[in-house]
């Protein structure tokens, strides 16, 4: 059957955003058996398989009425840069012309050849963002909009061609705040543990978020303990807000008590991010309010020295600073890793990729 002109015009939306009942009700709107939404499923996340014509067990019919109306992969990747470390980061085109970037982590590999450990990939959640960390690229373009839950995992898959290997490890902790888009994250994220989906479990998959209270809130009563990171920076509001402009709306005597909440529900530890900027908030000074509210809630501190970003003034502190900084924390029996940045040499940091390539294109049309 050769779809009307006007079908023909009318974007498709993608298919990887139904979740198995969704996919039940398709079914019957299509005249077909209730089990085909099981062989789909498969189709889509046990096989990968990114053509509606390639499957094989689904009637002819059916795979001309879905090619009709759906795409699989909603976004192209149109860019990949490789670290020394083995750190891929690449950026993603969605139907629109937006640009995503999304980070990937890779396993160890053993001299014997076996992967070590697991392959994560830092996940995007919106085009740009509204929340203007001053530290972060992310959001040096502004907010464009929300990614869609397609958009979201499609960059899963993305990261899963690019490696040729299964991610088993989320962070959503790319560009954009996620719980400013918790419904299309909230689909996402059940699609992703649904063992007919991702099949990711829940301690695999960490939120990262800028402190937006509202969302966590949300976030509380989602059934599955998955883990939570906060983008700290600062454990005064003197220093965060110099930092995070979202602390002017949640100050800390907001945010303090959700984290409050989280804890006593949740079996697993908050990770307390905490990018060291210097003369900013790495002085020892600013250790003594960031160890007790680490030890009010039991959280582990995560240790980022500043990344540099083109068109920021921040600087990234010494490393005899940052460890004098770290030891602190230590002496004072606190959990504490300290992450430098992978990637450093591919733009890795939230939003450098994408800045880079739009101000080029801006340079090229002025």
């Amino acid at each position: 059957m050769t779809p009307s002109p006007c079908e023909q015009m009318q974007p498709k939306s993608s298919i990887l955003a139904y979740n198995y009942d969704e996919l039940l009700e398709l079914m019957s709107s299509l005249g077909q058996k209730p089990f085909r939404a099981a062989q789909l499923m498969d189709w889509l996340w046990k096989q990968r398989c990114d053509k509606f014509d390639q499957m094989t067990n689904l009637p002819p019919k059916m795979r001309e009425q879905l090619e009709q109306r759906f795409d699989i992969i909603p976004l192209e990747v149109v860019e990949v840069n490789r670290s020394l470390g083995g750190t891929n980061k690449f950026l993603s085109q969605m139907r629109d012309g937006q640009l995503v970037e999304s980070v990937i982590i890779p396993a160890a590999v053993a001299q014997n050849g076996e992967r070590s450990g697991r392959v994560t990939l830092c996940v995007s959640s919106q085009v740009g963002c509204a929340f203007g960390c001053r530290f972060c690229a992310s959001g040096l373009l502004g907010f464009t909009r929300n990614l869609s839950t397609a958009e979201i995992l499609g960059q899963i898959l993305a990261a899963e061609s690019i490696v040729k290997a299964r991610v088993d490890n989320l962070v959503f902790m790319g560009m954009g705040e996620p719980l400013a888009n918790y419904d299309n994250l909230e689909q996402a994220l059940n699609l992703i543990m649904d063992h007919r989906g991702l099949n990711i479990g829940a301690r695999h998959i960490t939120v990262s978020t800028s402190g937006h209270v509202e969302g966590m809130k949300r976030l509380l009563q989602f059934e599955k303990p998955i883990r939570l990171a906060i983008s700290l920076h600062g454990a005064t509001d003197e220093v965060r807000s110099q930092i995070m402009p979202i602390n002017n709306k949640w100050p800390l005597d907001q945010l303090v008590p959700v984290l409050r909440d989280w804890t006593e529900k949740s079996k697993h530890m908050i990770t307390l991010e905490y990018i060291l900027i210097s003369e900013v908030n790495d002085g020892l000074e600013h250790t003594r309010p960031l160890i007790q509210l680490a030890r009010e809630l039991r959280a582990k501190v995560n240790l980022i020295p500043y990344n540099i970003v083109d068109g920021l003034e921040w600087c990234r502190p010494s490393e005899a600073q940052c460890g004098a900084f770290a030891q602190e924390l230590i002496n004072a029996r606190i959990a504490v890793t300290m992450r430098y940045e992978k990637g450093a040499d591919i733009d890795a940091a939230c939003g450098q990729l994408r800045l880079r390539r739009k101000t080029a294109e801006g340079s090229c049309n002025s």
